[in-house]
């Protein structure tokens, strides 16, 4: 029942933010604070220290069908393989900041 919910919210959250306006759009900003905080360790500059092959750069993103906003909130809400799920940690709100970020620095080639 707790996985039908979850999945539910998840589909609800990805919807809202698919089709919210731009002035509620995520917050790139912000979303640097919180990878700094949550995902550096593991993805300092695009890399990706577990996987070397997947990195956040835009090209494995891309390759690896992870280059979408929805793809990556989805990605850190439940984890894969190695990478730990932030669904419980991080609220919808700044899974989507950091998702706007990888974005971001995906388009501008990981430059700071």
């Amino acid at each position: 029942m707790k996985k039908i919910i979850s999945v539910l919210l998840l589909g609800i959250a990805i919807f809202t933010f698919a089709f919210s306006s731009p002035a509620l759009a995520a917050d790139a900003a912000s979303g640097a604070a919180i990878f700094k905080a949550n995902c550096a360790q593991c993805h300092l500059g695009g890399k990706n220290l577990v996987s070397p092959a997947k990195t956040l750069k835009k090209e494995a993103l891309e390759k690896y069908g992870m280059y979408s906003s929805e793809a990556i909130i989805a990605q850190v809400t439940k984890g894969k393989g190695a990478m730990p799920a932030f669904g419980k940690k991080l609220k919808a709100e700044q899974i989507e900041n950091v998702a706007a970020y990888v974005l971001q620095q995906a388009d501008n080639g990981w430059k700071k």
